[in-house]
């Protein structure tokens, strides 16, 4: 029998070694799906295509090689792109994905056909590669091509149309179909000898040496162990003082992270002035970016330049007593965790963000003890990502997700779900740590913390996990609002939204003024753009699904549910309540950067735990 299209695409995706695709299916598409089942690779059908995306991306950031995403032609691609989904954040943070997407009949373009969309021209600008094979003959060569390029280099999107007649047409000879074997791993280029022999030097010579990656910054250990992260409280570690680190560093190693706005741009004042950055990247075009010290760039692979700095500064050691740098270090950590515990410690109903966020803390660690790896942390959201990622803390890489370069809201339950299939599938392709948790299940337990707003972009998605038997705990940290609430009180919050209903039936006059009334203290009585419901039980959606929810309001209530839902093996929703912090001050930390200027202007701002 003559195979199809959709049977050819399948065997090509099989033949790559996938062993797992994300997406929504329709037609034509759908009988990709089903084609790929049958040769056992596991698809996963979400309930919206951001969703899906944000999967695939995280996935291939967590394996190592591309995700894969399947959607329908018009507008699933537009909902893969929408709110810089799918393409935008495979490219800004350099994760491999594969986009597959049905297109309308070729015999009909520009007929105005089904879901008709020039997919090719909307997306090249924003992919590293965007194919339409012409033929059946063409798919293997088109799909391969598309799959390498998402993963060597600086990895991005490859994306390949799939015409609906290609996908349901079938080919006589199968022998004119190209076989193809999996896409070996890319070069690593290394750097010259003479360079990675300065660059030793000049780390010897550093009296404040200091390694930043996103979430951990180090003064520069050995790099005997290079897959391990410096635990929160090692002296290495200096995640709790942050401003310290970066303001005082002399020397940095940036191993593959970006001088942008994550990093303050490497500018004053929150950079020391004369610090010289060392930045080591795979992609040529970011080094010298913001980096006041071009000079000392390496374009190469971290599998390759690692080890020969390592090999370079042989036995050398970094010592602290050279100059004061670690000592002060240590006096600002002790401070900021001090400032950390005092918070933490206020018990408070409505909880504060720090006694929930450590009460959880505390639960997990005794639960799984950081050090064995056994939890991969999601955390999305305004507050609750900001505070989480200083509390949670992890010692092996690949363990922590949240909304990236972009900070992209709506990727926390993809991400989850990313996490449970690399970890927990049966492919089993992530591996960081040790692979066993409690009971001796392969694996780890996903643990997704949410802002309330956050949780809304994808919340159905919990149903996915359910239909999956994904056991991912999830936490809700529930302010009612983005960024903070505005109500203490169901009834303030009623009375708050009946000020609403009653203007919006209010005529307007053409100036734009109430008719009945121009007082501003009586149009700012209503709900403001921040708000959202009041207490909204969001743990009826898991019981709604088949999973476990609880609504908690004070910390005893908080460790009861985060025990009872690590353990569960069914999805898990908890619904933590939190001072809703009306009237607070809507700010962004990292807006306070130096103003592109390398010399020190202004008095610095003090550091604060709760901020990276």
């Amino acid at each position: 029998m003559a195979p199809s299209g959709a049977q050819i695409i399948a065997r090509i995706l099989r033949d790559l070694g996938v062993t797992v695709v994300f997406g929504i299916v329709g037609i034509p598409v759908v009988e990709i799906a089903e084609e790929a089942i049958n040769l056992g690779i596991r698809f996963i059908g979400f309930r919206n295509e951001q969703a899906a995306s944000y999967a695939a991306t995280a996935y291939g950031y967590l394996t190592g090689r591309p995700g894969v995403c399947l959607v329908v032609g018009g507008p699933g691609v537009l909902h893969t792109m929408a709110g810089e989904s799918q393409i935008g954040n495979s490219s800004i943070n350099a994760w491999p994905l594969l986009l597959l997407a049905g297109s309308s009949e070729t015999h009909l373009v520009h007929r105005g056909a089904f879901q008709e969309l020039d997919a090719i021209s909307l997306l090249a600008p924003h992919t590293k590669i965007s194919v339409r094979p012409p033929s059946l003959e063409h798919i293997p060569g088109s799909i391969r091509n598309a799959y390498r390029s998402s993963w060597y280099g600086r990895p991005g999107t490859g994306f390949v149309d799939l015409p609906a007649d290609i996908i349901q047409g079938t080919i006589e000879d199968s022998d004119d179909v190209q076989a193809l074997s999996p896409v070996p791993h890319s070069p690593a280029p290394g750097a010259e000898e003479t360079t990675i022999f300065k660059i030793a030097q000049l780390l010897k010579a550093a009296k404040a040496p200091l390694t930043p990656n996103i979430h951990r910054p180090a003064p520069l250990p050995p790099f005997a162990d290079g897959q391990r992260r410096p635990p929160r409280l090692a002296p290495l570690n200096t995640a709790s003082a942050r401003s310290t680190a970066l303001r005082e560093a002399d020397v940095v190693l940036v191993l593959g992270a970006r001088l942008n706005w994550i990093f303050h741009f490497g500018d004053a004042p929150k950079w020391n002035p004369a610090a010289q950055f060392i930045q080591v990247d795979i992609d040529a075009q970011t080094l010298g970016l913001n980096n006041p010290t071009p000079h000392l760039s390496l374009w190469g692979d971290l599998r390759t330049i690692v080890p020969q700095i390592s090999s370079a500064l042989g036995t050398w050691h970094y010592d602290p007593n050279t100059s004061p740098f670690t000592s002060h270090l240590s006096e600002s950590r002790n401070r900021n965790l001090e400032t950390a515990a005092k918070k933490a410690a206020a018990q408070t109903q409505p909880m504060t963000y720090a006694l929930a966020l450590s009460t959880i803390e505390r639960t997990l660690h005794r639960l799984s003890p950081p050090d064995e790896g056994g939890i991969v942390y999601v955390s999305e959201g305004a507050n609750t990502m900001d505070i989480s990622r200083s509390i949670f803390p992890v010692s092996h890489p690949r363990l922590r997700l949240d909304a990236g370069t972009h900070a992209t809201m709506g990727v926390g339950l993809g991400y989850a779900i990313a996490a449970w299939e690399a970890y927990n599938g049966a492919a089993g392709e992530g591996n960081s740590g040790p692979p066993q948790r409690e009971g001796n299940r392969k694996g780890k337990k996903v643990v997704c913390v949410e802002g309330d707003s956050a949780f809304g972009f994808s919340a159905m998605e919990i149903e996915t996990m359910a239909r999956y038997g994904m056991d991912v705990l999830v936490f809700v940290v529930n302010n009612g609002g983005v960024y903070h609430g505005d109500s203490d009180s169901a009834d303030e919050w009623l009375g708050l939204q009946r000020h609403t209903l009653q203007q919006s039936t209010r005529p307007v006059n053409n100036n734009g003024s109430d008719s009945k009334s121009d007082d501003k203290k009586e149009q700012k009585k209503g709900l403001r753009s921040t708000s959202l419901g009041f207490e909204i039980g969001y743990e009826k959606l898991a019981h709604a699904c088949g999973g476990s929810g609880y609504l908690v309001r004070t910390p005893d209530e908080l460790a009861n549910a985060t025990e009872k839902g690590f353990r569960d093996e069914r999805v898990c929703v908890v619904n933590v309540i939190v001072e809703a912090g009306k009237g607070a001050k809507l700010e962004f930390g990292w807006q306070a950067s130096g103003g592109g200027k390398r010399k020190r202007k202004g008095k610095e701002k003090r550091e604060g735990s709760a901020k990276l």
